[in-house]
């Protein structure tokens, strides 16, 4: 896991981890920062520090193919074939956070949630 918003492209051509710009780029920018500014620790973009010390997201975002190559996935297939414009969110360094640690995720990130609904 990590605490970032990952969006299209996330491959290309040459299968190496490189920033894969869609034509829609900007917009696609324009919504994960309207998620990331609303969560502070997401937007500083260094959140997983003890397990991942290099790894760094610019104002929390990231172009999928920038980070790791992913071919075939659901975000670039449904933008290509259907026009729908996903981005995917990961909330947290832990892909499995206990129970009880549920309401601090929804604090983290209620009102990125709301921002992003706006958008539409």
């Amino acid at each position: 896991g990590s605490l970032v918003v990952n969006y299209p492209f996330d491959d290309d051509e040459q299968g190496i981890a490189i920033y894969s710009k869609s034509p829609d780029d900007a917009v696609f920018q324009q919504l994960a920062l309207s998620y990331s500014k609303e969560n502070a620790k997401m937007y500083q973009g260094s959140p997983c520090k003890d397990m991942y010390p290099t790894e760094y997201f610019p104002h929390g975002i990231t172009n999928g193919a920038h980070w790791y190559n992913v071919p075939g996935g659901m975000q670039d297939w449904n933008y290509l074939h259907t026009n729908c414009f996903e981005v995917t969110i990961e909330l947290g360094c832990v892909k499995y956070p206990k129970a009880e640690e549920l309401p601090k995720y929804w604090e983290q990130n209620r009102r990125s949630l709301l921002q992003f609904m706006k958008q539409v």
